[in-house]
């Protein structure tokens, strides 16, 4: 490009800096919006009284080798630790490998229940549920009835909190690998030279020793001292755009700088005020429905309509100070009891010791829930009580062990699939390239995708590419693939991006 275009990126989360960092690499004048007190977005690490908190946990793997070689660039090889992968299901008071290995299940099943589900897995493949479309039909066509009832669907509708044959099936065959039941009963018989593993599960991953949100407050100063700019606490209140572009945003001032890293030191005195940022071009990882919502002059009927009815599922983190004995090797362990409310816990010192305190650990109970429902509504206290309640009901530590809790909640953590999403985001994709194609949105929020961590910052990577280098990345066709997120096959090369 002739002249390096003035780009303002909207949010400080793995999407928003990833772009700012690549921008200010190539010189081009950039300037972060955060409507936050913190970078990192659903990726940062929270942080009370000296425990450090992932906010959901984030497992640093990936297979797409640019994104690896980035989180290198932004933190050193000595802040990345390796750690064990390790993840347990609880059902019926016994702990389940996941995801699940056919002899692990069947054997902590007992001699019944696991021929009844053999005869069910096979049973579907022979009358395979009618619709697969929806999580239901598409887990139970794999794992057959009886699994998919005790393994998945309590789980599901926990982190959906709805029918689990109302969610579309999108994300299943990226977070759910299948059982090969049929496969093991074939290598029992089968002689071990005849054996091919086609995939291999990964076994470890890397993570930043002190959370996740090392690597975004890193990310930060290293876009501050390449020159570009970070502002915080400052919501967008419209983008403006004429003749075909957007040509700027305005924001908000909501706050004075609150205490986390990357902000600055000094306190605002300018709240309520708004501010006018003129922009070449956008990148955009705030939610896709607030983003449409926000366009000035503002959208037909029938794209605000379609913003509207994009839905987001909402987290919490209760986080449970216990002794250090009380805790387990697994990064998680999932909940499928329906009389609890939590449906997963970290171990945050199976994540990295550097989280917690010696002597201690914490456990993060997460909570899935409606912002402003009665659970995301509850007082800290009550909810550090309810937490207590319930890992001691699952025999894991007995209430009195518990030396207290710190409540995190976090809006907006999911992009809620609901028969109508794609519809409604296909609909507002398509009115945003003709008035304004040079807004790109990116991320998990930014593009009402599932995405994971690594997939957020490639959109972003790839978008900065299209509009600086000239490239024509289908920044859209990032994380669209059938394929297990952990799980290998030999000649993996990465995710598509079509040119």
């Amino acid at each position: 490009m002739a002249e390096k275009p003035e780009v303002v990126v909207i949010g400080a989360g793995p999407a928003g800096l990833t772009a700012g960092w690549e921008l200010v690499k190539r010189d081009v004048p950039v300037t972060v919006l955060e409507g936050d007190s913190v970078v990192g977005g659903i990726s940062r690490t929270a942080q009370r009284e000296g425990w450090r908190f992932d906010i959901g946990g984030h497992r640093f793997f990936t297979k797409v080798p640019e994104v690896e070689a980035l989180w290198h660039e932004i933190l050193p090889d000595e802040d990345f630790l390796m750690r064990p992968r390790s993840s347990r299901i609880i059902y019926d008071g016994k702990l389940f490998d996941y995801p699940l290995r056919a002899g692990n299940a069947l054997r902590g099943l007992g001699l019944l229940e696991a021929a009844r589900c053999i005869f069910s897995y096979f049973w579907v493949r022979v009358r395979p549920p009618k619709d697969q479309t929806k999580i239901e039909g598409w887990v139970a066509a794999r794992f057959g009835w009886r699994l998919y009832r005790i393994f998945f669907k309590t789980y599901t509708e926990k982190l959906w909190g709805v029918p689990a044959n109302t969610i579309e099936a999108d994300w299943a065959a990226q977070r759910i690998k299948n059982l090969s039941l049929l496969n093991a009963i074939v290598n029992a018989v089968t002689p071990k030279r005849n054996q091919k593993d086609i995939t291999s599960l990964i076994e470890e991953f890397q993570y930043p020793k002190y959370g996740p949100g090392m690597m975004w407050e890193a990310a930060a100063d290293k876009i501050l001292e390449r020159g570009g700019k970070i502002v915080f606490e400052e919501k967008v209140r419209a983008i403006h755009h004429e003749g075909g572009r957007a040509t700027g945003v305005s924001t908000v001032v909501t706050g004075g700088y609150g205490p986390g890293a990357g902000a600055p030191e000094a306190s605002r005195t300018d709240i309520g005020s708004e501010h006018h940022y003129d922009a070449d071009e956008i990148v955009s990882s705030m939610p896709f429905s607030s983003l449409v919502r926000a366009m000035d002059p503002p959208a037909p009927e029938h794209v605000l309509a379609a913003a509207n009815a994009l839905r987001y599922r909402d987290f919490l983190t209760v986080a449970l100070v216990v002794p250090e004995s009380a805790g387990f090797p697994d990064n998680w362990i999932y909940i499928h009891s329906p009389e609890l409310q939590v449906g997963r816990i970290q171990n945050f010192a199976s994540w990295s010791p550097f989280l917690v305190k010696e002597g201690r650990t914490c456990l993060g109970l997460e909570y899935f829930v409606f912002e402003g429902d009665e659970t995301w509504s509850m007082a800290d206290d009550d909810l550090i009580a309810l937490a207590s309640k319930e890992l001691a009901a699952l025999g894991l530590v007995p209430a009195d062990q518990v030396e207290g809790g710190f409540v995190v909640r976090m809006p907006k953590a999911y992009p809620f699939y609901d028969s109508e999403y794609k519809k409604n985001v296909d609909i507002m994709r398509g009115w945003l390239a003709e008035v304004a194609p040079n807004v790109y949105p990116v991320g998990r929020n930014g593009m009402h995708r599932y995405n994971n961590q690594d997939h957020s910052m490639y959109t972003a990577l790839l978008s900065v590419q299209n509009m600086v280098d000239g490239t024509n990345h289908d920044v859209w066709s990032v994380n669209v693939e059938e394929d297990y997120h952990e799980e290998v096959s030999p000649g993996y090369t990465g995710n598509k991006a079509s040119h």
